[in-house]
């Protein structure tokens, strides 16, 4: 071996020496870290196996306790369903005792004594209406109802318009509004997502009350009740009524109506000031003024001009009211209870006075959720269209004839 080969052996020996050290350091290093893990894992499995049994305990607690539940729960299920029969048999009871014996009509005793509230004086406001049609029909009884769905706030009014297309809907939600909305069919209305599919129609002066109107092709409604927070001047103890083309959306006539000291017609529905219907004779208002603060006025409008063409007492009362419509020239008024009870017809007023409040059927409406803000009636569907309570209702009339028996 020669020099160079000695070197170089010397030089590969005092290399290696600290790569042996370093090496050594790392296996060391290595087995800490796996003894660390190993001990973690040790306690992970100790854990699981405490929370495991934990787990079985309460599980072998909890089972029983469940069992017991069920037990209960088919019990409370049990008794619900016998409660529910009794009511509903209950409820059926009633109905046929209210068939049988109906509500009284609601007509002050002092006016049975005296004249009436139509002894003012025998002037075109009280004379007996001539009806324009062959219509002879009355409300022997509120059938059934239909709730289509829960849409908008606690007040407001839906309808159809009985001289326009069958199908389309329109929807005034609340008393204080300027946008109602309209659906092409009443399947549009019932979806889930309505009202981002309805078209908007957006009046030049907002409404007031839930007494609009749709009748023809124009929206019919009042602006400005007496007394109200925008009412100065002239103005403060009158009402307008409003004409609307709702295709063109412009205002084709307004008018001042010819009451003074407007008060409103139902007790239960202070927000409405004037209450328009429409029937097969044409368009009404409901309203009440403070000459005679405790009874509703009827009055008959031309629809072309919004002109009064006649003016009647009515006997029926303000108080405990909450909604009215018409039908063949007769008032139907819709009374309750605060806090809302069952509504009923309980006071009629048949303009034409072929129809005496004692033949008249004074009946019951079905249950339903609060009280009515608004009843629309259709003739040509004879059914009610009411607002209660931010719920949407169709009521179905059974109609008799006047001259039969009621």
């Amino acid at each position: 071996m020669g020099p160079c080969s000695s070197v170089l052996l010397l030089f590969l020996l005092a290399w290696s020496e600290p790569l042996r050290a370093q090496q050594h350091h790392l296996v060391e290093y290595m087995e800490r870290r796996l003894a660390t893990l190993e001990e973690r894992l040790a306690q992970c499995q100790d854990q699981s196996s405490r929370h495991a049994a934990e787990l079985r305990d309460f599980k072998n607690k909890m089972l029983p306790l469940l069992e017991v539940a069920e037990k209960e729960r088919e019990a409370l299920r049990t008794e619900a369903d016998t409660i529910a029969g009794r009511v509903d048999r209950l409820e059926r009871e009633v109905d046929y005792l209210e068939v049988q014996n109906s509500a009284p009509p609601c007509v002050d005793l002092q006016e049975k004594e005296t004249e009436g509230p139509g002894a003012k004086g025998k002037s075109r406001r009280n004379e007996k209406y001539d009806r324009v049609t062959d219509c002879d029909y009355t409300v022997a009884q509120v059938r059934s109802m239909k709730i289509l769905k829960r849409f908008g706030g606690p007040a407001g009014m839906w309808t159809k318009d009985p001289l326009g297309p069958a199908e389309k809907i329109y929807v005034f939600d609340g008393t204080q509004n300027d946008t109602a909305l309209v659906f092409p069919r009443l399947r549009d209305f019932t979806l889930a997502m309505a009202a981002r599919k309805a078209s908007r129609i957006r009046v030049p002066f907002p409404w007031v009350g839930a007494g609009q109107l749709v009748y023809g092709g124009f929206l019919y409604y009042a602006r400005r009740p007496p007394g109200g927070p925008k009412a100065t001047g002239e103005l403060e103890n009158t009402l307008q009524l409003i004409k609307f083309h709702l295709a063109n959306r412009t205002v084709v006539d307004s008018s001042v109506f010819p009451a003074e000291e407007l008060l409103p017609p139902y007790a239960l529905s202070e927000d409405t000031y004037i209450d328009l219907a429409a029937d097969e004779e044409g368009l009404w208002a409901v309203y009440a003024t403070r000459d005679d603060a405790r009874h509703l006025c009827l009055a008959k409008l031309d629809p072309q001009t919004l002109d009064t063409e006649q003016q009647w007492d009515t006997p029926c009362p303000r108080e405990n009211a909450e909604a009215a419509f018409v039908i063949c020239g007769t008032l139907y008024v819709v009374y309750n209870t605060r806090p809302a009870s069952r509504a009923r017809i309980q006071c009629t007023f048949d303009a034409s006075g072929t129809l005496t409040p004692e033949q008249a059927a004074l009946s019951y409406f079905p249950r339903r959720y609060g009280a009515h803000t608004s009843l629309r009636y259709n003739p040509r569907e004879r059914q009610l269209y009411a607002w209660d309570d931010g719920y949407q209702i169709v009521y179905k009339l059974e109609m008799k004839k006047k001259e039969e028996e009621v």
